[in-house]
């Protein structure tokens, strides 16, 4: 996929079109989702520059999730992309009071976000945040798409700044909710930077919990 100040990265799947791009000072990224048999959209993580956003999605959306509470993720976009499309806002139940664009629905683990013909289900992983969800797309034709927000990267998990509570519940969130439920193949979606799979992140696991960030 391509990355900041070029094209965006657009991943062509059966029923769904994945474009990516990196967005603003902190390189966030913003997925467009796009139901091929619908035409329906939804935009994970308005994050910043709206004028690109709302290009790339030819003004028209039917939903905005924001992954977690991090300003980075909402305040340079959000509030611009939902008032030029009328989108519907969602976030994670416990986070969404942090965020200062009203989320319409709230989302708590195991939910399905749907827009057009094409199903998510949402993850519940505290720790990088208290809220944070995870969006879990499985390809009927194909392996699982994960966007995962800023609870894992290539090479670990979300930062959780020296808490070791925090640490351990998003750790363990991950093990358990993320590589125990799903296969190798699963390609992961950060919040910022490159791509992934579960099964090039998960020899790493160990080092993980032993380094304890």
């Amino acid at each position: 996929m391509t990355y900041t100040g070029a094209a965006p990265g657009v991943r062509e799947l059966g029923a769904l079109t994945i474009s990516k791009v990196s967005v603003g000072p902190m390189d966030n990224n913003a997925y467009l989702l796009l139901c091929r048999e619908t035409g329906a959209q939804l935009l994970i993580d308005a994050a910043n520059e709206p004028e690109r956003l709302l290009a790339l999605a030819e003004g028209r959306l039917s939903a905005v999730v924001t992954t977690h509470r991090h300003q980075d993720h909402w305040a340079g976009a959000l509030e611009e992309v939902v008032a030029a499309t009328g989108a519907v806002t969602y976030a994670g139940r416990l986070d969404a009071p942090e965020i200062a664009v009203p989320t319409q629905v709230l989302v708590d683990d195991g939910d399905t976000v749907s827009f057009g013909a094409i199903e998510l289900q949402a993850i519940h992983l505290s720790g990088h945040t208290e809220g944070s969800i995870s969006l879990l797309y499985n390809d009927p034709d194909g392996h699982p798409h994960l966007f995962t927000g800023d609870c894992l990267f290539p090479g670990g998990i979300g930062g959780t700044w020296g808490d070791p509570a925090a640490f351990t519940s998003l750790f363990e969130g991950v093990e358990t909710k993320i590589f125990g439920r799903l296969p190798d193949e699963t390609w992961v979606y950060p919040g910022h930077g490159k791509d992934t799979t579960l099964g090039a992140e998960r020899p790493s696991l160990p080092e993980w919990r032993a380094r304890g960030w």
